[in-house]
């Protein structure tokens, strides 16, 4: 019986609209290995979660020599040391004043103690987040998410949640041209807070480079207008790096382009590269605004992925994966928007460090060209270069390597790429 078979057989996948024919059986850095012992240059990182690689040795050191130590205690019933020493390292690297971390095992655990945490401190109960967003699968997450095909047929949702435009230039909800608009989309968040809420808003929650939205990245100045619109009704800032953080934008933290301090930041995915750990970490007054009985998780704070999260972020720091990301990133984009420019199917290019985005359209309107995207990704899967596939039109080509891809790894993502794209133009 194929593993095929298997998933088939015993394995929900319904849900999944179709899977990559691929069958990984071994990955190391940038190279994933299927079972017929093909390579592929893995552009897609599990999802921005293998940021150091696949198998770094010194993450799986870190792991191993936990695991003969202390698989699992709960953190939160018994003093674990090695989550303790792994929340200072966050405190180390954290912007702002970040800094006492509650540890949970996924994204969309995070955000949703994340906001918790924000209502819990002003006593305030709504939700402002974003259109285009997405912060997890759960009914709390959802509710804050702003893509109607990951929402479909899951509600009803949670009340008190208000949506503001996303900063989605090449789709300018308000049919103007950055930087003329005067950055329309953050100063919306004044009219949504007056009528679109009771006065009663917690948080805003919004991640600094919306990912499956499709790589969208707002303008230099979009948080610190939307931020202090936000602060000065009494709101909080919940930065969502679930999937922009640990290195992938050229900087520890994607936020840190954006010159703001959130209140509380959620973690997870890139945090211990492909380990499972979530985190949310705030200012110890915030932090502090949890009493007994508020919160709590048995398997949040693992031994060993807070090992190997504190061995992930040494490697960020000792091998300067942010600045790799930042430099491979811009040889990425140079070469793709060069591509574009004698390219009708390429509407825009667009990212930061490597985290990419490129949106096809099948025309001057701008419509979406699904079908050709889901083309790309297929060629260049033969082409043994595996890229991911996303944005709420799904059109969006996403270009998500490990950290450590090299120049002339990331030549040959564009040469298998542009190829690609060429064919479905052809099409």
């Amino acid at each position: 019986m194929t593993t095929k078979d298997l998933y088939d057989q015993y394995l929900i996948t319904s849900m999944v609209a179709g899977f990559q024919p691929v069958e990984a059986v071994e990955a190391r850095g940038c190279t994933v290995t299927g079972a017929d012992g093909r390579e592929y240059l893995d552009c897609f990182s599990g999802i921005a979660v293998c940021n150091a690689g696949h198998g770094h040795p010194k993450v799986l050191a870190a792991a191993r020599r936990q695991m003969e130590k202390l698989v699992h205690c709960c953190t939160y019933v018994y003093y674990n040391p090695t989550a303790a020493e792994c929340a200072k390292r966050l405190a180390e690297i954290a912007p702002g004043r970040l800094r006492k971390t509650f540890f949970g095992n996924s994204g969309a655990e995070a955000i949703e103690g994340a906001l918790r945490l924000a209502k819990q401190h002003v006593k305030r109960k709504e939700i402002v987040c974003l259109t285009m967003s997405f912060h997890g699968r759960t009914v709390g997450t959802l509710s804050v998410t702003g893509n109607r095909a990951r929402k479909k047929g899951a509600g009803p949702y949670l009340s008190g949640v208000a949506f503001a435009p996303a900063p989605y230039c090449y789709r300018c909800p308000f049919k103007q041209t950055y930087p003329g608009c005067g950055c329309a989309c953050a100063e919306q968040m004044d009219y949504v807070l007056k009528y679109q809420t009771a006065g009663d808003v917690a948080a805003f929650v919004a991640e600094p480079v919306m990912g499956e939205g499709g790589i969208l990245v707002p303008p230099p100045e979009y948080f610190r207008i939307a931020v202090e619109i936000v602060r000065q009704d009494g709101g909080l800032f919940v930065c969502d790096e679930v999937q922009s953080g640990f290195g992938r934008t050229g900087k520890m933290f994607a936020i840190e382009h954006y010159g703001v301090d959130p209140d509380i930041m959620a973690t997870a995915k890139g945090i211990a590269d492909g380990f499972p750990l979530g985190a949310f970490t705030a200012t110890p007054e915030i932090a502090d605004a949890f009493t007994p009985g508020d919160h709590l998780s048995t398997f949040g704070g693992s031994p060993i992925s807070c090992a190997a999260a504190i061995a992930n972020i040494e490697v960020m720091r000792d091998e300067k994966l942010p600045e790799n990301a930042a430099a491979r990133g811009e040889q990425i984009l140079r070469r793709l928007r060069a591509f574009q420019e004698g390219c009708p199917l390429v509407g825009d290019v667009r990212g930061k460090g490597l985290m990419i985005g490129i949106e096809l359209v099948s025309d001057a309107a701008k419509t979406p060209a699904a079908a050709e995207a889901k083309a790309v990704q297929r060629q260049c899967l033969d082409g043994g270069v595996l890229v991911g596939l996303g944005g709420c039109l799904a059109n969006v080509i996403r270009i998500q390597p490990p950290l450590v891809i090299n120049a002339a790894e990331a030549d040959r993502a564009c040469d298998v790429l542009e190829d690609a794209i060429r064919s479905a133009c052809a099409r």
